[in-house]
């Protein structure tokens, strides 16, 4: 069935449509207290408020509607965001925080009547080599005529990815009047269709489709960077040419292993 397609449906529209979208955030820090501000760093740019905005964003984007909220920061890093969302204007007198349990630290959970958010977040360093990298894992899947994709320009303007990995599936099937099922309810051939123009120039890209099952798996790093937006401490200025090269190639190392999912060097 194409995008263009007009069909009647027998009932509700039980295809599930999930975008796994999964960004890594790369950073050199060497000594203590630069690792101490990078965790700073982590705690100011994902924190639950900004994880909150952020799924807030989503929801109004495809179209859902929060019913209530809870967050938690956790010390020294770490935090929680649960929604309750419906695809349906609801009522509601009081927001009770306290009746959502915590999902722990790190961590990001929307409900929608039809649909869930999650994310995950995960910080970590490299023992000896200074490159420090936090990941989050950010899914969103959907029923019905409620496309996860629309969403998918604001993620990627939302964070700082060095490395992007997505994948989109459309599982199940729906039946129209004439007992005819139909596996997917619009067309797309990469998720790359659906990235503007500045994104798709910034990143060199791959894909992997499987395109029998609907099965869509896009991974993008970032084509070039600016040294001084990875360091802590003093940045740049305080270096020699010598260790300005040396840590460009960590970090571009870094981000190479993750693209291409295998360990290329020391660090």
């Amino acid at each position: 069935m194409s995008s263009d397609s007009k069909i009647t449906l027998y009932g509700f529209n039980n295809l599930t449509k999930t975008l796994s979208f999964n960004f890594y955030d790369v950073s050199y820090a060497n000594t203590l207290k630069q690792r101490d501000e990078y965790l700073e760093y982590i705690d100011e740019t994902y924190n639950a408020q900004r994880l909150t905005d952020v799924l807030t964003e989503v929801a109004d984007i495809i179209g859902a509607n929060i019913l209530n909220l809870a967050t938690q920061d956790y010390d020294p890093s770490g935090a929680s965001v649960t929604m309750l969302i419906s695809e349906e204007n609801a009522h509601c007198d009081d927001l009770q925080a306290d009746s959502f349990s915590q999902q722990g630290p790190g961590t990001v959970v929307a409900h929608l009547d039809k649909s869930h958010l999650t994310a995950h977040t995960y910080p970590e360093s490299h023992p000896e080599g200074g490159i420090s990298t936090f990941r989050a894992d950010l899914d969103i899947s959907t029923c019905g005529q409620i496309s996860p994709l629309k969403a998918l320009n604001f993620l990627v303007d939302s964070f700082y990815e060095d490395i992007v990995i997505m994948d989109y599936r459309v599982r199940g099937f729906t039946r129209d009047t004439a007992g005819m099922k139909h596996y997917k309810d619009h067309s797309i051939e990469s998720i790359q269709e659906f990235l503007n123009e500045k994104t798709r120039q910034q990143y060199e890209m791959l894909d992997v489709n499987v395109y029998p099952e609907n099965i869509f798996h896009t991974k993008m790093m970032l084509k070039e960077f600016n040294l001084q937006d990875y360091l802590f401490g003093d940045g740049v200025d305080a270096l020699s040419a010598q260790a300005k090269y040396d840590i460009e190639n960590k970090l571009r190392n870094e981000m190479k292993e993750i693209f291409y999912g295998m360990n290329m060097g020391s660090q």
